[in-house]
Parts: C-alpha cells; sequence; structure tokens
C-alpha cells in the first residue's frame, strides 16, 4: 500500500483508479477523497482529479480552492462549461451533475467542508476570489 502522504495530483489518481480507492480514498488528516472526471472545455479530453469530499444530503460536495489562488482551477472552469461530470467513490463510477452551492447553501456546506480540511479558511483569506463549494449530484 502507498502511504497516503505520497499521494497527490496525476499519480493519486492513478493509484486511486488502480485500486477501486484502496491507495487514496482515504488521505492525509482523515479526509477522504473522490475522483471527479471533466471534459476539457477547449480539448474535449476527459480529465480527472483527486479531490477532497464529503457527502451531503445525498450529493458531494468539493471546493474549487486551488490553495487560494487568484484563477479557480482548470477542473472548475470544465464543468463551468460543461456541468455533465463523472465521479469516481473506491469502485463506484457514475455520471453526475455539477453546480455552485447557492448563497443559502453555501455556510452549512463550506462548515462542512473546513471540518475536513481547515486549510480551506486559509485559501478563502489569501484570495479576493469567493472559493465555491461544488454540489455534485448523481444523476
Amino acid at each position: 500500500m502507498v502511504s497516503a502522504m505520497e499521494l497527490h495530483g496525476d499519480p493519486h489518481v492513478a493509484r486511486y483508479l488502480e485500486t477501486d480507492g484502496a491507495d487514496g480514498f482515504h488521505w492525509r488528516n482523515g479526509t477522504e477523497i473522490l475522483i471527479l472526471f471533466t471534459t476539457g472545455r477547449k480539448s474535449g479530453e476527459e480529465r480527472s482529479h483527486a479531490l477532497i469530499f464529503r457527502e451531503h444530503e445525498g450529493a458531494y460536495l468539493v471546493v474549487a480552492s486551488k490553495g487560494g489562488a487568484a484563477a479557480p482551477p482548470a477542473w472548475f472552469v470544465n464543468l463551468s462549461a460543461q456541468p455533465r461530470v463523472e465521479v469516481q467513490i473506491k469502485g463506484d463510477r457514475f455520471p453526475a451533475t455539477a453546480r455552485v452551492a447557492t448563497p443559502a447553501e453555501k455556510p452549512a456546506m463550506w462548515a462542512k467542508m473546513v471540518e475536513a480540511w481547515p486549510d480551506y479558511d486559509e485559501y478563502q483569506k489569501k484570495t479576493d476570489r469567493e472559493i465555491p463549494i461544488v454540489v455534485l449530484e448523481r444523476t
């Protein structure tokens, strides 16, 4: 088994997919990871990303933080252009629709995600961009 500390980026995605999440589902500081598959808005090619998630009322939440960078992550730009995505949690890969949490929904969802990864609050302080919560709803 690969140490969770060693998994990041493309190697994390590859190992997760090879093992149906046996390596990579459980990650740093007790977080859990899903793989998000988006379609490149320019290339039309499938892109995959390992993201911290939490389940919420039958949907799955991810944060488009990019560590507090001024620009959003590419995966967020891609799903904004094409909200039909696929999600893999352990060995279960399924279609989903992505949407940004509404202003009314976001506070409770943000609290849940900060509970999973407290650095999200620090990331928000680093940028003027409002970091969105993305809701992934199984279709």
